[in-house]
């Protein structure tokens, strides 16, 4: 089988090349083609000596997921919908002016956390994205907004949990990073987890950190397990045991986003609980009022209930923030990411997936 270059880091591309006869040093000129200029055209490398791009097509493969839908928003936001080489579908989001450029990334085909509120765990877990598919959205979405020589953030908040697929989450964020790519620091980047405790754990040894958002949605355990089922494993005291402990760059903060359902989490006893909760813990709070979507047995709170909300979290001291909900119209929001036809597995093949980290 031929590799495919869009899954090799830069030390991996030395190594493929040597092995079939290339120059290495021709790695790093191939590596700023594929993943700084977005380029898969062989032809167009045309700083390569013409006789290794004539070769290069017989000894690899080179992989982009495809553009198959582009949804535009009234408020900016495109929503676009891509093919993988075997034919499976993930969506991936642009958000402009946030106040930065934001690119939502997928990090799996569905999600096996089935949160009650997010359509993404309707459809199950199909499979892990490896990380050349994580990157290659980068590299499409850049290129589709014309960002490719301009920075932008990237929030891994789309189709699936990052820290269930954490090598290949963590490899991409790498070569994401690397210079002769498109050099993303990882102050530009954020992974949102619901709280994989060992993800977490092992998240904080990793050299290469981004900002990390952990997804709360309720103050007590009977509440969580309710609507977010891996605080089964992973309860409350044990993902914020591991926030308190995790290595925090100076003036960061760990962000914890808090989606609110009307009726089940938005009363001011939950935001008194949330308070206590966060003692201690450099945190600020992100709170989403819920995008209802056909298929979610909840209802977003009304304004007051979230003014009250906020009011409370503000009074004990705690910075606190609304998400304005953006691409609503074109299902794009937070929780409304799904693609239909995915073949999932079953609910026992998920949880073995879940409980075994």
């Amino acid at each position: 089988m031929r590799p495919d270059l869009a899954e090799l880091d830069l030390g991996e591309l030395e190594a493929a090349l040597e092995a079939r006869g290339f120059e290495r040093f021709h790695a790093r000129q191939l590596y700023r083609w594929i993943q700084k200029r977005g380029v898969t055209d062989f032809e167009r490398m045309t700083d390569l000596p013409r006789s290794m791009r004539e070769r290069l097509p017989s000894a690899f493969v080179l992989n982009t997921p495809q553009v198959v839908a582009d949804h535009r928003s009234l408020d900016g936001t495109r929503k676009l919908m891509l093919e993988l080489a075997d034919g499976r579908r993930i969506e991936a989001v642009f958000i402009p002016d946030t106040p930065s450029m934001t690119f939502c990334i997928s990090t799996q085909v569905g999600c096996a956390m089935a949160c009650g509120f997010c359509l993404t765990g309707k459809m199950g877990l199909v499979r892990h994205l490896t990380a050349g598919e994580i990157v290659g959205q980068v590299r499409v979405l850049a290129a589709a907004t014309g960002l490719l020589e301009s920075p932008f953030n990237i929030v891994l908040m789309g189709m699936g949990e990052p820290l269930h697929n954490y090598e290949h989450t963590m490899k991409a964020l790498r070569m994401l990073h690397a210079e002769q790519g498109l050099a993303v620091s990882p102050r530009r980047v954020t992974l949102s987890t619901v709280g994989i405790v060992p993800g977490l754990e092992r998240l904080a040894r990793e050299p290469l950190m981004p900002n990390l958002a952990v997804s709360l949605h309720a103050t007590t355990d009977e509440q969580r397990s309710a609507v977010v089922p891996p605080n089964r494993k992973y309860p409350l005291a044990a993902i914020l045991d591991a926030c308190r402990r995790f290595p925090l760059r100076k003036r960061s903060r760990i962000t914890f986003e808090y989606v609110l359902l009307e009726g089940v989490n938005d009363t001011p006893e939950d935001a008194r609980r949330l308070a206590k909760l966060l003692s201690g813990i450099k945190s600020k709070v992100n709170l989403i009022p819920l995008n209802p979507s056909p298929g979610i047995p909840y209802r977003r709170p009304s304004d007051e209930r979230v003014d009250r909300f906020v009011q409370i979290l503000a009074d004990r001291h705690l910075t606190v923030m609304v998400r304005k909900s953006r691409g609503r119209d074109i299902r794009a929001a937070c929780g409304q990411l799904i693609v239909e036809g995915g073949t999932k597995k079953s609910a026992a093949q998920q949880m073995a997936l879940l409980m075994g980290g």
